[in-house]
């Protein structure tokens, strides 16, 4: 589901930053539970600002070597509450 727009922006920030545009990109797969997940954020929490936060917050957790499925199983459960 990444679109050329992400693909654009990831490629111009590996350029700015000096990383690989591999490390930076995201799959299909990620992309959609990604999106799932924003969609979450924002209906459960009455807040669609809570979305592209909780995006950036699962973004710092998967570069600390967090699985993200295993995040997604965190918010399901604590939205299932």
């Amino acid at each position: 589901m990444t679109t050329t727009w992400i693909a654009d922006m990831t490629s111009r920030i590996a350029q700015s930053t000096g990383f690989d545009a591999g490390t930076l990109a995201i799959d299909a797969d990620d992309a959609d539970e990604l999106l799932r997940l924003a969609g979450v954020a924002a209906h459960t929490s009455g807040d669609r600002t809570n979305a592209p936060l909780l995006c950036h917050v699962l973004g710092r957790a998967v570069a600390l070597g967090a699985p993200l499925a295993a995040l997604a199983r965190v918010i399901d459960g604590a939205t299932a509450d």
